[in-house]
């Protein structure tokens, strides 16, 4: 039975995030990129000083919102998780250094689709019987298309639904066990026969942890998230880029490998990767899987801001694919390519292969330091993607099944600590991308909305 359903979802996978996926996310990014006239070029020091100007911004925010700040802390904190870590490992493997380069493209059309879900996200949004904003896809699906597309907005919710307990939860809690695990191995501190009764009890108390943070409402979220996100993404930056420097010589000739091994892998790779497609579907799918452009799920978080200026929340959005993919995942390329480490070209890899190139330019004690930092990345991935959850259910089931639903999801975490993941891990890849279909429909008939409102407020 496992194995029929095994082979059901890779041939649906293949497909969903095969040629058809990769031609329609690239082409609405390019549609609204010549729309906007390449908005995340010409807004992008205004959206790098709007979020970096917001760090110490301790203004309050009225009752059942968060600051902009706050809104795209959380929506980072779903978007830079493992797959900034493991996600790229995967795509240098497989694709050669070259898929760096496509990850880069990927990045750059991705900044003006999230501008544009962020931008959809915060004009359509709608209040709660709470006092909450709640916006998303599923929302300037039906608000913007008006009530005869209302099937496909409850189609992108229950997609979300079904989605975040594989990828915003039990795989996320299983990347937790799995480094604490390691560092403890390596240290002696614990040996392999009490493993199971370790990662039992770390389930129950990372599960607490979650359901303290989600059940404490919006307020909660945007606090816990704020100020985690800055912490892990400023320990993660300072470690790769001490790898980097000491590996200073390397740099060269590691960006001649990205640029040209893009359309010459062979060349990079021993061979092994003969095929500039390999590259690109490899390098376009992981930049879309890091930074969700296309996806709209951390369009949802960015619907909570206390804001009245869709434009502005829009160009957080922007700031968020930036940091994400530009940043945080071509420094996770560097430490692998310039560390020296051995890749395996054309086997499959993920984060063992990041924190190889960490150990190999560190030693064995940076263990500790990569757990610390994947400990972060998958706790705040699990808070976002908590949001994101009750904001689907809550559109198809009301807010009365949000707090049950939030309790559900905080003890998939035990699931996640003590079992193994893989095929539960594939099967939410594959509702990832289902719910990229209604949402990119969506962009592309409302991207005169976008213009219009992008446009609009520039000449206020």
């Amino acid at each position: 039975m496992l194995e029929t359903v095994e082979n059901i979802n890779s041939a649906v996978n293949g497909f969903i995030w095969g040629v058809p996926a990769m031609i329609c996310i690239i082409g609405v990014g390019l549609l609204l990129t010549i729309r906007t006239r390449c908005i995340q070029i010409r807004e992008f020091g205004a959206s790098m000083r709007n979020t970096i100007g917001k760090l110490f911004d301790k203004s309050t925010t009225k009752e059942g919102t968060m600051s902009p700040f706050q809104a795209v802390c959380t929506a980072l904190a779903g978007t830079v998780g493992t797959g900034n870590i493991a996600g790229v490992a995967g795509a240098v493997a497989i694709g050669g250094p070259g898929a760096v380069f496509w990850m880069w493209c990927s990045a750059f059309l991705g900044m003006c689709t999230k501008f544009a879900e962020v931008t959809l996200a915060v004009h359509y949004r709608e209040t709660n019987e709470n006092g909450e904003h709640v916006g998303g896809p599923m929302y300037y699906i039906k608000n913007g298309l008006g009530r005869k597309w209302g099937w496909l907005a409850t189609l992108y919710a229950l997609f979300g639904v079904l989605t975040v307990f594989g990828t915003g939860n039990a795989t996320q809690v299983n990347t937790i066990v799995t480094s604490i695990n390691t560092a403890l191995l390596n240290y002696n501190v614990i040996n392999q026969g009490n493993l199971a009764k370790f990662n039992l009890v770390l389930g129950i108390i990372i599960a607490a942890l979650v359901a303290m943070v989600l059940l404490g409402g919006i307020k909660r979220i945007g606090q816990v998230t704020e100020k985690l996100v800055p912490f892990m993404a400023l320990l993660y930056v300072i470690l790769a880029f001490g790898v980097v420097f000491i590996n200073i010589k390397a740099v060269p000739n590691v960006f001649a490998s990205i640029v040209a091994g893009a359309f010459n892998p062979r060349a990079f790779t021993g061979g092994a990767i003969g095929s500039m497609f390999i590259a690109l579907k490899k390098g376009v799918s992981r930049g879309i899987f890091s930074n969700e452009a296309g996806l709209g799920t951390g369009s949802i978080a960015h619907a909570c801001a206390d804001t009245d200026y869709p434009k502005g929340q829009g160009l957080f959005g922007i700031f968020e694919v930036f940091m994400d993919t530009i940043i945080i995942c071509t420094l996770t390329a560097l430490v692998i390519l310039c560390s020296g480490v051995g890749v395996e070209y054309g086997k499959a890899a993920g984060a063992e292969l990041t924190i190889a190139g960490f150990t190999a330019t560190y030693g064995s004690w940076v263990s500790i330091f990569t757990a610390v930092a994947m400990c972060c990345f998958a706790f705040s991935t699990i808070i976002g993607w908590g949001l994101y959850g009750s904001r689907c259910i809550e559109f198809v089931f009301g807010s009365k099944t949000v707090r049950p639903f939030l309790v559900i999801y905080s003890f998939v975490a035990i699931v996640g600590a003590t079992m193994e993941l893989g095929l539960l891990w594939d099967i939410a890849d594959t509702f990832n991308g289902f719910m990229a279909i209604p949402n990119l429909i969506a962009l592309f008939l409302l991207s005169g909305t976008v213009v219009k409102l992008a446009i609009e407020e520039e000449k206020e």
